[in-house]
């Protein structure tokens, strides 16, 4: 089996084996941030087809905080670089809330993160079914553990 790569931006980057976390459940709700229809519809599908039950979809910082006040997502998927903004807002939004999320980005190691954010995983984009299912199963593991 082919371990998966997940990227964080100020440390060694930590290997998860696909399959390794499978006792724990998938999140239920998944937040996806993205501005590009087709690679959010991409998400959602892929997402979907993990198991998770509900997959809501936001491209701009105002409407995924008013999807956050509506109802908490278990999880999110944050593109860095929304048009016109980025999405660190919506990140510490759930900082705040203690809900699990993962970057994505296009830029790989050339996003600019801010210092408080900078060791938060990420994914490329694009990304590999594989090490995004790992994703959400590894952080919703870490979610749940005492």
């Amino acid at each position: 089996m082919r371990a998966v790569r997940i990227n964080h931006s100020n440390s060694t980057d930590e290997i998860m084996e696909p399959g390794s976390h499978n006792g724990f459940a998938l999140p239920n709700d998944v937040l996806i941030v993205e501005d590009d229809p087709i690679i959010s519809l991409d998400f959602e599908d892929r997402i979907l087809g993990f198991g998770v039950t509900s997959v809501r979809t936001a491209s701009s910082v105002v409407r995924a905080l008013d999807m956050i006040d509506e109802r908490v997502p278990d999880f999110a998927l944050l593109d860095v670089g929304l048009i016109r903004e980025n999405s660190f807002a919506i990140a510490e939004r759930l900082d705040a809330l203690k809900i699990p999320y993962i970057f994505v980005t296009g830029y790989g190691a050339d996003a600019k993160i801010p210092k408080p954010l900078m060791g938060r995983p990420r994914l490329p984009k694009p990304c590999s079914s594989e090490a995004l299912q790992t994703a959400l199963q590894c952080l919703a593991a870490d979610r749940n553990k005492p």
